[in-house]
């Protein structure tokens, strides 16, 4: 259903309905020397663990970012989704997206009724019938961006923060001054102070941030890490559809993930698995929030995991995030990675060789970094924000060519398009986007030169297997989750050999 006849737009401005993700943030102040005091103007500004927020602070150091539309800074991209009800109507504003999911929820969590959408572009609106009685809740997708509505007793609809939810970890970059990262404390921050130095005089400590996260879990074990080629039997797989939070022990250690079933697995035949790593500082809850990927593999049955990283014990590398190479986890995460698919595989029905990768920002870099330690595990990995760095690609020797889509843009503020050091002397100096590219297609034994395929990135079509190693570079594009429109047709075109 695109742009039916809606409700009264006017009505809009009295209920103030602007929203992005999941809540609204925000978050203004100044960004100055440490040093001299002096007001610092063009730091660029961008989100670290939430995909495509950016601004840069003005001529007098002033800055502001926000979720929820209304940053005073022209340059800052941040979703601007609007809803209203009218009795059974529910009108969409500003959905402009490849694709838009509503789900309709009632207090107890259920899914009372669900649309999918393609392809909208402006003002969408849908007759809820019976169900508006009973909505407690509107969750949106719209591509990469998810919100999450209440709506009140009459009828209005505001933002809403879930619970276990990470507050935004912003980047403040300068030529000339050691990169800084600040993490949010509370949904509205105001008069804030960004003290940046030069490299030669800054702290550890200063670019220290931590944030929280908690999981209620349920233990699970296995010790499995080769795949059988033995024909899989359904019988006895006890998993049921829903979103369950899962732990696994690896060397004596917690680890935990949520899995994610969707309504339409059956358990009566194999389904492919995809494995999300969040960004650093990020959790599995946030990346199972603002993945662009769950809606699409949830449509065919595929089953989902989004895993928690964790926290070093150096406090000049930030965290939770993932181990690779020098940064930023003292655990072994392909180990952890390892045990939680071959828990997941005791309980539910899946199909080894049609097991999936993903990532955004670290989590890119995990992705990466999977390929290169687990290619007897993933058929192939679509990592997104971030590349290889010099230290875990010198030892990178997969055992077969891995297929490989990797979603860059120009303009990433966190992981550079062009590569080098990060910026925060935590040792990780990072090949770029088009080495990284070059870099697998060696791997992977391609040979020519890449092309144009139909969605517009640089593809290596003729490597070893009939694999496949595509950059898709965003023009412009800054610090952004992966195109799972994209992506995921790519992944599930593979299986390992």
């Amino acid at each position: 259903m695109r742009n039916p006849q809606i409700a009264n737009i006017a009505s809009i401005a009295l209920l103030g309905l602007l929203s992005s993700q999941a809540f609204a943030w925000s978050i203004d102040g100044v960004v100055k020397s440490k040093v001299s005091g002096r007001l610092l103007g063009g730091v660029k500004i961008s989100t670290f663990n939430f995909g495509g927020y950016e601004t840069t602070s003005a001529e007098d150091g002033t800055f502001r970012l926000s979720g929820d539309g209304t940053t005073a800074i022209a340059s800052t991209k941040a979703s601007n989704v609007a809803l209203h009800m009218e009795g059974n109507m529910l009108t969409i504003y500003n959905a402009d997206a490849r694709s838009l999911s509503v789900s309709v929820i009632n207090s107890l969590g259920k899914v009372l009724k669900k649309n999918n959408i393609e392809n909208v572009q402006g003002i969408v609106s849908l007759d809820l019938g019976k169900f508006a009685k009973g909505a407690k809740f509107i969750r949106v997708t719209a591509d990469n961006r998810n919100s999450t509505f209440m709506v009140t007793d009459k009828g209005a609809v505001k933002t809403l923060k879930k619970d276990g939810e990470v507050l935004p970890s912003l980047q403040f970059s300068l030529d000339g001054y050691a990169n800084f990262v600040y993490q949010m404390q509370a949904e509205t921050e105001t008069g804030v102070t960004i003290e940046m130095v030069r490299p030669s005089s800054s702290s550890s400590s200063e670019n220290n941030p931590t944030v929280s996260s908690s999981s209620e879990t349920q233990v699970v074990s296995s010790s499995s890490k080769t795949q059988d080629d033995t024909p899989l039997d359904c019988s006895g797989k006890t998993a049921k559809p829903g979103k369950q939070n899962m732990s696994v022990t690896v060397d004596g250690k917690k680890r935990t993930f949520i899995m994610y079933i969707p309504d339409s697995y059956k358990g009566d035949k194999p389904v492919p698995l995809f494995v999300d790593y969040h960004p650093v500082m990020g959790s599995g809850e946030g990346q199972y929030s603002g993945t662009t990927y769950r809606t699409l593999t949830a449509k065919e049955g595929v089953i989902s995991l989004y895993p928690d990283g964790t926290k070093s014990s150096d406090p000049r590398k930030m965290g939770p995030g993932w181990n690779v190479g020098p940064c930023c986890s003292d655990d072994d995460d392909v180990k952890f990675s390892r045990e939680m698919i071959a828990a997941v595989e005791e309980i539910a029905c899946i199909d080894k060789k049609r097991v999936y990768a993903a990532g955004f920002s670290m989590g890119g870099g995990m992705s990466n970094h999977v390929a290169c330690f687990m290619s007897d595990i993933y058929a192939a990995v679509a990592p997104a924000g971030m590349d290889l760095n010099k230290t875990n690609s010198a030892q990178c020797n997969p055992d077969r060519p891995v297929p490989i889509i990797m979603f860059r843009g120009t303009n990433d503020n966190v992981c550079k398009y062009q590569g080098g050091d990060s910026g925060y002397g935590d040792g990780l100096n990072f090949l770029g986007a088009e080495g990284n590219f070059k870099f697998w297609a060696e791997k992977n034994g391609c040979t020519g030169v890449p092309s144009k395929n139909s969605d517009g990135c640089d593809e290596y079509s003729t490597c070893r297997d009939g694999t496949k190693v595509v950059l898709c570079t965003k023009q412009g594009g800054g610090h952004e989750q992966g195109d799972g429109n994209i992506g995921w047709p790519f992944l599930k075109q593979f299986t390992l050999p």
